[in-house]
């Protein structure tokens, strides 16, 4: 990321160092690294960041942010979600923010126009949702989101109604939530990130800020705040 835009991004899996390696090699401007992990003991890698980068920050639920965080167990909050959600008062700062997180689970966060990370919800994602109708069905096909819905939102076969009931299912869930949101945060805007952002954006009719890169743009801002 340079002055706020993601240059480049790129997922692996599996042992991270050599492909930390190759990247600060390839490119070789990096000065500042931000780890994130929720997985095992980290202790070697950081170590090995902290040698490499002239700017190293672990991010966790005890590092300082430009939100206030009205979480009662932040502890327990998943890192991403509070990333993205300091992404989202960068692109809409002094707003209130309804943050759509579509992963493994989709989560509604909320960011409130004086800038107090409110909590939200989570619900499990579209992939989970097609994975638990056939493993607790048993008869019922494992199905995955088409590239497009028909104009006709009830299924006519097995297969369209499973896929509609999941995508309609999660499109009243974000249109509930939009509608008691700004109840009582008016002048709502409404950013969708994640790997099915584009698809569920493209479904509904309000306008709707997608981006792949909020938590990225979260994290280089909290690797600002703690540089001030």
């Amino acid at each position: 990321m340079e002055q706020g835009h993601v240059l480049d991004s790129s997922r692996k899996e599996g042992e991270p160092m050599p492909w930390i390696a190759q990247t600060l090699a390839t490119h070789p401007q990096i000065e500042a690294v931000v780890l994130v992990s929720s997985c095992g003991d980290k202790a070697e890698l950081e170590r090995e960041l902290r040698r490499r980068v002239k700017r190293f920050l672990r991010f966790d639920a005890t590092t300082p942010v430009p939100l206030k965080n009205g979480y009662e167990t932040p502890a327990t909050l998943g890192p991403d979600r509070m990333a993205a959600a300091v992404g989202a008062s960068v692109i809409y700062p002094r707003q209130n923010v309804l943050v759509v997180d579509f992963g493994t689970a989709i989560t509604f966060d909320v960011v409130s126009a004086a800038g107090v990370f409110v909590g939200g919800n989570i619900a499990p994602g579209a992939e989970c949702r097609f994975k638990a109708l056939h493993h607790f069905t048993r008869t019922l096909p494992l199905c995955e989101l088409p590239e497009s819905l028909p104009q006709q939102r009830m299924g006519t076969d097995t297969l369209t109604a499973i896929q509609n009931g999941v995508v309609q299912g999660i499109i009243y869930e974000i249109e509930g939530y939009r509608r008691d949101v700004e109840s009582r945060y008016p002048d709502l805007q409404v950013i969708f990130t994640g790997g099915d952002s584009y698809f569920f954006a493209k479904q509904l009719k309000n306008t709707i800020f997608a981006t792949y890169d909020l938590v990225a743009l979260g994290l280089n801002r909290i690797l600002e705040y703690n540089a001030e």
